[in-house]
């Protein structure tokens, strides 16, 4: 099991390949307990066999989804392009057709064609798509916050997915700035804008790590385009409670908890301040958060080379 990096809530688990020497068949599906997982990604470099059609059979039984994933197409790619009349969208076909024959008895399924080196490319984005119209609601928004950005599309999704949470946090910091206790509500704002715009950061793909793979495969230095950020700075330096953001927020603390004391129209004075603030504060947040990952893009010519 692997939690992922930034969103701990979701786990991925790496099982082993039904048929193998350890794990025959019959054995497999005694001891994988598919009740465990909320969908299953069936992967094979080249074509599905008997094995991959039983296993998505017992799936099946158990009401859960599954997505057969052809792996290593640029592989395939390389290998055909060198040959006269070499077609990309043919090659395609021709290799999606080849994983069909043997799932016929499964109906149709679909079957989507993969690169892990090259996620703007083939059916990625497409497999993304999928399992959120599939998953639970509860669920889509975890995918869609582990999900790299792989398009331009994909990025203003998440973009949009954000500027929904900022309503949701600013009532809850209303909610709580109604309560009078001195310090209790710029405690919880900073915790809030600190939790909602790290979540930003690592969704958006500007932590080290992410920036570093997309910088070696552009071959141009992007992580210079964070200092553009205090934001950004702040969350990669670990120092965003020192911002003015957590000035703000302590000195509508004192505004706050003295209009919370005023007989009958306090807490409603109270919570409109404190929502008027932090929806402020995240908004500015994510706005220039969202602006450095679109810039990045545009720097490093990604919908370019995903149009191409």
């Amino acid at each position: 099991m692997y939690e992922h990096p930034t969103v701990p809530n979701v786990k991925i688990w790496d099982l082993p390949g039904i048929g193998s020497p350890n794990f025959k068949a019959d054995k497999y599906l005694k001891e994988v307990k598919l009740d465990t997982y909320d969908f299953f990604i069936i992967l094979n470099s080249e074509r599905f066999m008997q094995n991959d059609v039983m296993l998505a059979k017992e799936i099946k039984k158990k009401k859960k989804n599954f997505y057969f994933v052809r792996s290593k197409i640029d592989n395939d790619i390389r290998a055909e392009e060198k040959k006269k009349g070499f077609d990309e969208q043919i090659v395609l076909s021709i290799i999606r057709e080849d994983c069909q024959k043997n799932l016929t008895e499964l109906g149709d399924p679909k079957v989507f064609l993969m690169s892990s080196f090259d996620l703007d490319k083939y059916d990625f984005e497409i497999l993304q798509n999928t399992l959120e119209e599939e998953l639970p609601d509860h669920k889509k928004s975890a995918l869609l916050q582990a999900w790299p950005v792989c398009s331009a599309a994909s990025l203003e999704k998440k973009i949009k997915f954000f500027e929904g949470m900022i309503w949701a946090a600013s009532l809850a910091s209303a909610g709580i700035a109604v309560v009078p206790v001195p310090g209790l509500s710029v405690a919880c704002d900073v915790g809030m804008v600190l939790l909602f715009l790290t979540r930003c950061y690592y969704a958006f793909g500007l932590d080290d790590g992410s920036l570093s793979r997309l910088s070696e495969k552009v071959n141009k230095p992007l992580l210079e385009h964070l200092a553009k950020s205090k934001f950004a700075s702040a969350i990669r330096e670990k120092t965003i409670a020192r911002l003015q953001v957590s000035a703000i927020l302590a000195t509508l603390s004192a505004v706050e908890y003295a209009a919370s004391l005023v007989p009958g129209v306090g807490s409603v004075a109270a919570a409109g301040i404190s929502f008027g603030t932090t929806y402020y504060l995240l908004r500015e947040g994510l706005n220039e958060l969202a602006n450095i990952a679109q810039e990045i893009r545009k720097e490093a010519e990604l919908d370019t080379l995903c149009i191409n």
